[in-house]
């Protein structure tokens, strides 16, 4: 079992069903497993649930609700897989984003940072083996320039094991 920190924004309903109906048709991963989200702690094995919480809640206490605004869509490689995503990323916020994943990758957690990946906050929407495809995705996209408005007002800790999500703890910011 993995333990994790995602960020579920608050969206507009279209914005929302947008991402949604996007990801049914897109996203070849996730989409069945879990809503749209931010990842800002990636799956951890080696740290204690109880100490992990611990340690999550006492580093969200230094952040309130913040807002952010997604602008881009943007093809990355999998780091762990021959995937490719396509990521909604923050124009507005993301400097907010990258504070609050450094400040959580402190004490217990900061043996657990990867520093050979780029943190790059964002929305996944899409995934496929076939780069050219996610990059057909991202450039139609950018072409409507899109401006989805959204908040971050809570974290979720949450379990992953088996291809199955089990929620453990809601801090709110």
């Amino acid at each position: 079992m993995s333990l994790l920190v995602l960020a579920y924004p608050h969206l507009e309903k279209k914005d929302y069903d947008w991402i949604q109906s996007f990801r049914s048709e897109h996203d070849e991963r996730y989409y069945n497993l879990v809503e749209p989200h931010f990842t800002v702690v990636f799956p951890t094995l080696d740290i204690p649930e109880k100490q992990f919480i611990s340690h999550v809640e006492k580093a969200a206490n230094k952040f309130k609700e913040f807002y952010f605004v997604l602008r881009c869509a943007q093809i990355v490689k999998d780091s762990f897989s021959d995937y490719i995503g396509l990521f909604l990323v923050p124009e507005e916020g993301y400097r907010i984003f990258v504070r609050l994943h450094d400040t959580l990758y402190t004490g217990i957690l900061e043996k657990e940072l990867r520093l050979d990946i780029a943190f790059i906050p964002h929305l996944g929407i899409a995934n496929s083996i076939d780069a050219r495809k996610c990059k057909k995705l991202a450039d139609e996209i950018n072409a409507k320039n899109p401006e989805i408005f959204g908040t971050i007002n809570k974290l979720d800790i949450i379990s992953f094991d088996s291809n199955r999500i089990k929620p453990l703890k809601e801090i709110i910011l």
